[in-house]
């Protein structure tokens, strides 16, 4: 993660919200669906409640566990700490299902018998650390906002607990873990392309859920760890520590610190601090090359040219025979030619150094949904492996000279301010 400075966690008080950290979380009431085809499969609330960091400014945790309670009533689930220790076995390490900025996360199960109208269920118990780089704030931007959206393709927070300094998200448990491990980790069977476009597809739906609110939510951390997978491999966003509401009025931009993750943050966003909707779909388009070529967007163990999956990767996207270069090994050839071809295309427009030039997630949907019957595999059609010689790296020796002077923007240097 990459900020210029933040404080550490401290118990909320009436001061947290200045107007120079911005209230980013008021007049949830105005944040509605569009009525466009898309909103078909949206599930929001019937209503979004008037809701925001102001209204939760008490030291006390009683008072504000009082006002969430008010604010969501059943929708929410108000645990215990105690509760939360004995499902999880008192956060047992052999339940721990990951770390991060926040803190770690563990698996629990409940029953029946704990929360009336609670379902018997696996959940993740995320619970933040006092010393670590996220804070009160992200833990209430958390319950704030998936506490008042409701959609296919987002995690589902099914409750929280506020108890003194202790500050825990309960959600719902998904079973495949995160993309990144299924991308990345050694361990793991190679994502077979439909699935590949399956999730790019829920992941989009996801966004553009968020960004066709009548005020938009700029979700600003998607990349591959917050995309969490269900037993089917259906996608959903998950951590929503830093997102934030959208311009008003004339604005065109929010201003805010900067925040993010390494190689997958808008470079304009990076430079001037300016955020928008668009923000989110360069972060998209980089999540789709790491689909296409199964590399990470930052990686300091490859060569210093090939470290950055943006600048080593625009040489290829728009050239069908180029691109075969650098599609990901693992696939085998088994992945659509056209297929491929487009969304890398796609890719490109989203990774456009002008966020005009980037496309809304709407119209990525609807790209991204035209790809799924396509047959026409690379091992089937004699397209793989590639016929020139291949580096060590998977790149050919010709495709890596066409690369040799071409530069592209770099981001300036920012300081790491919570692990990624």
């Amino acid at each position: 993660m990459m900020k210029d400075s933040k404080p550490s966690w401290r118990p909320f008080t009436a001061n947290c919200c200045s107007a120079e950290e911005h209230t980013i979380l008021g007049n949830f009431s105005r944040c509605r669906p569009s009525r466009s085809d898309f909103s078909k499969d949206i599930a929001p609330l019937p209503s979004f409640r008037r809701l925001s960091f102001s209204d939760l400014s008490r030291s006390s945790s009683t008072r504000i566990n009082e006002d969430l309670a008010q604010s969501f009533g059943s929708d929410l689930y108000d645990f215990q700490l105690s509760e939360l220790r004995a499902i999880t076995q008192s956060f047992s390490a052999n339940f721990l299902l990951g770390e991060g900025g926040f803190g770690t996360v563990h698996k629990g199960y409940v029953d029946e018998n704990l929360r009336q109208g609670l379902k018997a269920q696996a959940v993740a118990v995320k619970l933040l650390d006092i010393e670590g780089l996220q804070g009160h704030r992200e833990w209430l931007a958390e319950v704030i906002f998936l506490g008042q959206l409701r959609h296919p393709h987002l995690v589902k927070l099914i409750g929280y607990c506020c108890e003194d300094e202790e500050r825990l998200l309960v959600y719902e448990f998904m079973p495949r873990g995160s993309l990144e491990n299924h991308l990345f980790k050694r361990i793991s069977v190679s994502l077979p392309w439909g699935t590949r476009l399956k999730i790019a597809i829920g992941a989009a739906k996801g966004l553009a859920f968020l960004h066709s609110a009548e005020k938009p939510v700029i979700y600003r951390d998607f990349k591959t760890s917050n995309v969490l997978l269900d037993s089917d491999f259906t996608a959903k966003l998950s951590d929503f520590g830093l997102a934030k509401m959208g311009p008003e009025g004339s604005n065109t931009h929010v201003t805010t610190r900067v925040m993010g993750t390494y190689g997958y943050a808008a470079p304009e966003y990076i430079t001037t601090g300016h955020l928008t909707t668009k923000s989110d779909v360069y972060s998209f388009g980089v999540v789709l090359l790491e689909l296409l070529t199964g590399r990470r967007s930052m990686d300091k163990t490859r060569p210093k040219s090939e470290q950055n999956l943006v600048d080593w990767a625009k040489p290829y996207l728009s050239s069908s025979r180029r691109l075969r270069c650098i599609m990901d090994p693992k696939l085998a050839g088994q992945y659509s030619v056209k297929g491929a071809k487009e969304m890398a295309l796609l890719a490109l427009q989203c990774i456009s150094s002008n966020p005009k030039d980037r496309p809304r997630m709407l119209a990525v949907v609807e790209a991204l949904e035209s790809l799924q019957n396509l047959k026409d595999m690379a091992i089937t059609y004699g397209q793989w492996p590639a016929t020139t010689k291949s580096s060590r790296n998977g790149v050919s020796t010709k495709g890596r000279n066409e690369k040799r002077g071409v530069s592209y923007w770099k981001a300036s240097p920012i300081t790491p301010s919570r692990k990624s």
